[in-house]
């Protein structure tokens, strides 16, 4: 029997409410429901005991892990505040543990108190407390014990508030045991080496303060094991170089102030790195606020600009350089680098809550410069070293290309392959050789071509422009097929030769997927009907000489504005009649004014960039059909012999699409 849908309407939105906000959907606050994000919690509740231990609030922090899944994180710090908050005539606990967002830390902005945070968005307590079976939290201040035990999200038996016997009056801290919930997370059991990993990371970057692991064994033992740094990422520099490292560590710090924006707020940075040369050894990691950065970011852009653009000047000046060589770039100085930057700032943007990778422009501005400046002076102070380091990275250097030169010639012999770009009229190459990057716009002539190639990144955009009509491929023969140039051409740009096998073919290649050159072909055309023509040309071409490309999800269609909105100093781009009467309905009682867009090749560099090429803000369409075989018919139908069948196509379905067709 079949069961009735339930209706969409007013009544089918809710919101998520309490730990459901946590219990639900973990992803987005831990980015995963799997062991990552179970580990992300760990790191949370680890987090809010470094913040006080940074400081000054207590120099060690003991976390434990036990035989059933929990773990216990305790510090000697100020203790959480969880008694009776007059201010927000609430108790503590409840901000702290039961309410996402809350904390002691967003007043704080300005350096008074938790000048350099970890745990600042207010999340870390509450949602792990969220997350987990049961949450048991201790705190000590104020010569009283607290007790608060946690259940799914739940407080059971509320508050217990004890009196600290006098030999303990002064006793602070916090201590949290909990259960991740298997309700949450599909996996809770977290080995150890995350624990020490961590616990050595946050003994790195935060010196002088001890970091006690406790793993429980079978028979109940807690073994016990210290992480320490007296002298922070300098004495951890020195241990990863060893012995034989090309020269001796350094260290660097300094503090800045200043803006991401001209209208955002001031605030500071303190910066610290240290690094030295070796040709056994290469480590390259990012911290900020104790966090470690797995995924760079800003400290990651600024160290590759600085480093590189000091040693190259140095090589510059010291005429290292032979005649007419390339200059050194970011590999050939990671190979022999072991660097670790430890950077804190009152104000961070986290890429998101996992806090991997940070934003912010200020911090990226400020790092490039203290690094280069520093390298500059380090090279005058230490000719010395600065001759090995030269040697070293120009070894690097030319090994690379060495063996790039190697790898290439045997490609092209292996593949006949040879310059594309000089071989194809008006193909615009890209600079990056990474075919995870490289993405190809297939325009329609030569005013489209002008227009993308001033708005593309050259970095990773080629463009290949389209000149006239293109053959329609469903109708066309094999032997007209390949003598038209347009289409030869284009399938040399993609590398990946054709699914055809016919004497027609000539020299191109037999289809191989790993020879694509690209990692996304993008169909770009204006948004009238001459436009829509040679996109379907174009696709067919594509579903008839390389059907895997589309099958494969390789093929995409970039969608065009049709109208230009602008109300006072903003613009609004619409890409459809109900698109622009939404915009229009959101402008009423203002004065607005409406173009409908031109063809690619009369916008301007700018517009272009924003609406079709960077990836950030484009609308790319995906061509991903499901059902080739009815691809095929469809194609066949549209542009195929069978005239009737079209016409009764049309006859049937026309009406549908009248509101689109250009009649004036």
């Amino acid at each position: 029997m079949a069961t009735k849908k339930q209706d969409y309407g007013n009544d089918s939105i809710s919101s998520l409410k309490g730990a459901d906000r946590v219990r639900k959907r973990p992803g987005v606050i831990f980015g995963s429901d799997g062991l990552d994000g179970c580990e992300h919690a760990v790191f949370e509740i680890l987090s809010n005991s470094i913040d006080e231990a940074r400081e000054g609030h207590g120099r060690v922090i003991t976390v434990t892990r036990y035989n059933d899944r929990s773990i216990q994180v305790e510090d000697m710090g100020r203790g959480c505040p969880v008694d009776w908050n007059e201010k927000e005539q609430r108790y503590n606990w409840e901000l702290v543990y039961c309410e996402l967002y809350a904390g002691g830390k967003y007043d704080n902005l300005t350096g008074d108190n938790y000048e350099y945070s970890l745990g600042l968005n207010g999340l870390g307590a509450c949602a792990t407390q969220y997350a987990s079976r049961y949450m048991d939290v201790t705190v000590w201040r104020d010569g009283f014990e607290y007790k608060l035990h946690f259940e799914r999200g739940e407080i059971v038996g509320g508050l217990e508030k004890t009196p600290l016997p006098k030999s303990q009056v002064k006793k602070t801290g916090t201590r949290t045991r909990w259960l991740p919930d298997l309700d949450v997370f599909t996996d809770i059991a977290i080995p150890a080496e995350y624990f020490t990993d961590v616990l050595r990371r946050q003994a790195v970057v935060n010196e002088g303060i001890t970091f006690k692991f406790r793993d429980q064994q079978e028979d109940g033992s807690l073994p016990e094991e210290d992480f320490v740094y007296e002298h922070g990422i300098q004495d951890y520099v020195a241990e990863l170089a060893g012995e034989g490292a090309l020269t001796a560590p350094v260290f660097w710090q300094a503090e800045k102030r200043g803006r991401d924006r001209a209208d955002k707020p001031e605030y500071k940075v303190k910066l610290s790195a240290a690094c030295c040369f070796s040709n056994k050894v290469q480590v390259i990691e990012h911290y900020h606020n104790s966090s470690w950065l797995e995924h760079g970011g800003a400290p990651e852009k600024a160290t590759k600009s600085a480093f590189v653009s000091a040693v190259d000047k140095y090589l510059r000046e010291q005429n290292k350089y032979q005649k007419n060589e390339s200059k050194i770039t970011w590999q050939d100085i990671e190979d022999c680098l072991i660097f670790v930057s430890n950077n804190f700032s009152t104000q961070t943007s986290y890429e998101n809550q996992t806090k991997k990778s940070i934003t912010n422009k200020f911090v990226q501005e400020a790092m490039t410069e203290f690094l280069r400046t520093n390298l500059e002076i380090y090279f005058i102070e230490n000719h010395f070293d600065a001759e090995k380091i030269a040697e070293q990275v120009l070894v690097n250097k030319r090994s690379r290309e060495s063996a790039e030169k190697q790898r290439l010639n045997i490609k092209k012999k292996l593949s006949g392959n040879i310059d594309i770009s000089n071989r194809v009229q008006k193909f615009v190459d890209c600079r990056s050789k990474d075919v995870e990057k490289r993405e190809i716009y297939i325009v329609e002539g030569d005013s489209a071509l002008g227009s993308v190639k001033l708005s593309r990144d050259a970095e990773y955009q080629g463009i290949m422009p389209v000149r006239g009509k293109i053959l329609n491929c469903l109708k066309a023969d094999y032997a007209r097929i390949f003598k038209s140039e347009i289409i030869t051409d284009l399938i040399r740009v993609l590398g990946c030769g054709v699914e055809i096998q016919n004497k027609h073919v000539k020299d191109l290649a037999a289809f191989d997927l790993n020879n694509l050159r690209w990692n996304k072909v993008v169909i770009c055309t204006d948004g009238d009907v001459d436009g829509f023509q040679i996109r379907t040309l174009i696709l067919t071409m594509l579903y008839r000489l390389t059907p895997t490309l589309i099958q494969q999800g390789y093929v995409y269609i970039a969608e065009t504005p049709l109208f230009e909105i602008n109300c006072g100093d903003k613009t609004w781009f619409a890409y459809s009649d109900k698109e622009k009467a939404d915009i229009v309905k959101a402008l009423e009682g203002k004065k607005y004014k409406i173009d409908r867009s031109k063809g690619l090749g009369e916008n301007d560099p700018d517009m272009m960039w924003l609406t079709t090429m960077n990836p950030e803000t484009r609308r790319l369409i995906r061509v991903m059909p499901e059902d080739v075989e009815r691809t095929a018919e469809v194609f066949d139908l549209l542009l195929g012999d069978n005239l009737q069948g079209r016409k009764d196509h049309i006859a049937e379905n026309g009406a549908r699409f009248l509101d689109l067709a250009d009649i004036s």
